[in-house]
């Protein structure tokens, strides 16, 4: 998404930097940071942040700060858990802010949007799937790798697109017809990228995925 800081009054910008700030302590008291004393969960932490970075920099805009291109947030929940799925998507926000791609005083509502927004929803869908889905390895990696992932992209626009009309940036109706449809075609890529990526890993590394349980999707099946 990139939000430009010109899209934004400095009231957004400061009450953006409360809650991420509010957020980045949250993260830093809950986090499960004693799974990344093995070389391997600290590998595909930052594994997760570089490739994040990379396909974040291939995107299509419309017009400022309304680029399109992959989030990967279901498949860093699902991988690494949501506390250090978020970890994951905000150094790769900061990799692109480095990169000049995103201006810092634009970092913290970035930060809220690309990163926390789509965590959350990632990890809320992944629950609803596992409260009222059967627990079978397919409805893991079709109902939370491919659909939800689909799904979380989806939502994520429409949660960008109100903060961006209550932010007076754009009108309702020009998101509404020129914006927004575009994340259908979003969700499609990204359910297939995110649910390869996840079919990948719990076949070959179930281990590196966090959600799934071998007990829960495996055993007695």
């Amino acid at each position: 998404m990139n939000l430009s800081a010109e899209l934004f009054s400095a009231a957004w910008h400061w009450s953006a930097l409360v809650l991420a700030l509010a957020v980045g302590w949250l993260v830093w008291r809950t986090a499960p940071w004693a799974r990344l004393k093995t070389s391997t969960q600290l590998n595909l932490l930052l594994g997760f942040a570089v490739g994040l970075m990379l396909i974040w920099s291939l995107k299509a805009g419309v017009k400022p700060g309304l680029n399109l291109h992959l989030m990967g947030a279901m498949a860093a929940t699902l991988a690494l858990g949501p506390q250090l799925a978020i970890v994951a998507l905000a150094l790769a926000l900061t990799g692109s802010t480095l990169n000049g791609a995103i201006q810092w005083q634009a970092w913290p509502i970035n930060f809220l949007l690309m990163a926390v927004v789509p965590v959350l929803l990632a990890h809320r869908l992944h629950k609803l799937i596992e409260r009222f889905l059967p627990a079978h390895f397919f409805v893991f990696v079709f109902g939370a790798g491919f659909f939800g992932a689909a799904l979380t992209v989806m939502l994520q626009g429409l949660v960008a697109a109100g903060v961006l009309v209550a932010a007076g940036a754009y009108e309702a109706a020009f998101l509404a017809s020129d914006y927004l449809p575009y994340f259908l075609l979003l969700g499609f890529s990204e359910g297939w990228i995110s649910g390869g990526v996840i079919t990948l890993m719990v076949v070959y590394r179930p281990e590196w995925v966090a959600a799934f349980d071998d007990r829960r999707y495996l055993m007695r099946k």
